[in-house]
């Protein structure tokens, strides 16, 4: 590919993606997502804020170190200590990259009390400490799509002379619309100096549904570079979805002539295991990697996709890693039928982490007439949700209820001690809740409790998500069990597993850096 045709894609699910309310991961999970993205053929993979925490800064340093492909790339404010920070977490990796920002809006200058020739030195100072520390910089005028056109030249212009390889053109709100973002890139190639010897980025919120046609857009116009997460996940409605971007330029290359270098086949396994670790599921009409994606209920597209599924399918499950296959799973199913069978689902396991499903499927198995593929999907995210590296795990589990009252018998493991409880509750899952309450006291507030089945019958698996509150932290946790009282505590203890990981990620004088999505 040229460079005329070649988009290079950015995501940031790591750091936009994980600023999500409740979308904490822990330092295992980024690790193993930032490994999944760079076999993947991502070109920058933003790993995180550095200076947020102490937690952010040693994901993103060892991201750094294990990298082999992609550019590895850390956010800092317009601040010395910030880009210092982030230059000591990424300088391991073997293409590093500082991205700094600054708002440059009228409503965002006005947050540090700058005028315009204020932030301008600021800019030029910033951006040259980064440059002197990486040859690789990335700058963005945090709410471009609201800054006056004559500013944001004049501060493009003094980044790209400070050194700035990559001007980032951020959407910050998501309201600008196709043919506007198309034509703030086109104005800034033509009138600022030194526009043709850089790249200029593109990173589009989706608060008004337009993040995936803002950034194609853009794109058309000259930009090669998208900012983009997985799923979409993101602040408030969330961010481009790279699924969409890179599936949308491969389907109508014939009006946009662009590649990404992508291995497409990887991006389900990749949406799946992004869903478990952040607790965000993926709605069921989601384009792309969405569960009725490549469905058909209506008649008149049954009896046109069985005659030729061009009919109404632009793209093939296999093109995103999801492969037809005639392995019926039952009871008498071995352990080379359900690896074959993980494979065809797009998961790769271990032995031991294939040792752990099988046994939850024998179990299940023996529970249920069939086990569909949405039962082993469950399967897998139950078994990554729920390891022995948790600080709490439960063991055991007696629910009693009923017209006389409901009680719970719980047995947990709390790092490494056993400890057992009785309680009461109005209902089971509050009995069960109290429970857990009593073994791991805590402030925290429940603020979603949400049920439902993963196929249907009523020996179907229930998927539960919570969603818990503590001093301005919000935590996912989802689990899955044909138990729907069960999956309850499961996904009852595994936020409050990410809230031990959130209560650790906080910054080094003891307050939590402000978190900021450009």
């Amino acid at each position: 590919m040229t460079d005329k045709n070649r988009v290079r894609i950015f995501d940031t699910t790591l750091r936009d993606g994980e600023q999500s309310p409740g979308a904490t991961m822990s330092h295992a999970e980024k690790l193993e997502i930032a490994q999944m993205l760079d076999e993947m053929g991502v070109d920058i993979i933003e790993a995180g804020f550095p200076i947020a925490s102490e937690g952010d800064f040693a994901a993103v340093s060892e991201i750094a170190k294990q990298a082999q492909n992609s550019v590895i790339c850390g956010l800092a404010r317009a601040q010395l200590p910030d880009i210092d920070r982030c230059w000591e977490a990424v300088k391991h990796a073997k293409r590093p990259r500082i991205h700094t920002f600054i708002g440059t809006s009228p409503l965002h200058r006005a947050i540090p009390n700058l005028d315009m020739d204020q932030m301008a030195e600021r800019i030029e100072q910033t951006v040259t400490h980064a440059r002197n520390l990486c040859d690789n910089v990335q700058w963005s005028p945090m709410d471009a799509t609201r800054t006056e056109h004559d500013y944001l030249c004049r501060v493009v212009e003094i980044a790209i002379k400070a050194g700035a390889t990559t001007i980032n053109i951020p959407d910050t709100v998501g309201y600008t619309a196709p043919r506007e973002s198309a034509a703030l890139i086109q104005m800034l190639l033509e009138r600022v100096p030194g526009a043709d010897e850089i790249i200029f980025a593109t990173h589009c919120h989706n608060d008004l549904g337009m993040a995936t046609a803002n950034s194609l857009a853009a794109v058309e116009a000259g930009a090669r570079q998208i900012e983009c997460t997985i799923n979409g996940l993101g602040e408030r409605a969330g961010n481009t979805a790279l699924e969409e971007v890179v599936m949308a330029m491969r389907v109508r290359h014939d009006i946009m002539p662009f590649d990404t270098g992508i291995d497409t086949t990887k991006i389900m396994n990749l949406s799946r295991r992004v869903a478990q670790v952040s607790g965000f599921a993926v709605q069921f009409n989601k384009a792309i990697v969405g569960k009725n994606a490549f469905l058909h209920e209506s008649g008149i597209h049954q009896d046109g996709v069985l005659k030729n599924v061009e009919t109404f399918e632009i793209m093939r499950p296999a093109d995103i890693g999801l492969n037809e296959t005639n392995i019926a799973m039952g009871k008498h199913s071995g352990r080379a039928a359900l690896r074959a069978k993980l494979k065809d689902l797009g998961y790769e396991v271990g032995d031991n982490q294939l040792k752990d499903i099988f046994v939850r499927f024998k179990s299940l198995a023996d529970r249920k007439k069939e086990v569909y593929d949405e039962d082993i999907m469950a399967l897998v995210q139950d078994t990554t949700a729920n390891t022995g590296d948790d600080h709490l795990q439960v063991k055991h589990l007696k629910v009693v209820c009923g017209s006389d009252g409901q009680t719970a018998d719980l047995t947990m493991i709390v790092d490494g001690e056993e400890k057992s409880v009785h309680a009461t509750g109005d209902g089971p899952v509050d009995a069960c809740f109290n429970a857990v309450k009593q073994i791991f006291p805590h402030s925290a507030r429940l603020q979603l409790y949400q049920v439902h089945a993963v196929t249907e019958g009523t020996d179907a698996q229930a998927t539960v998500s919570v969603r818990m509150e503590e001093d301005g932290r919000i935590v996912n946790g989802q689990a899955a069990d044909t138990d729907t009282i069960l999956a309850s505590v499961k996904a009852y203890v595994g936020a409050l597993n990410h809230l031990i990981v959130r209560r650790t990620q906080e910054g080094r004088d003891g307050k939590a850096i402000t978190m900021y999505s450009h």
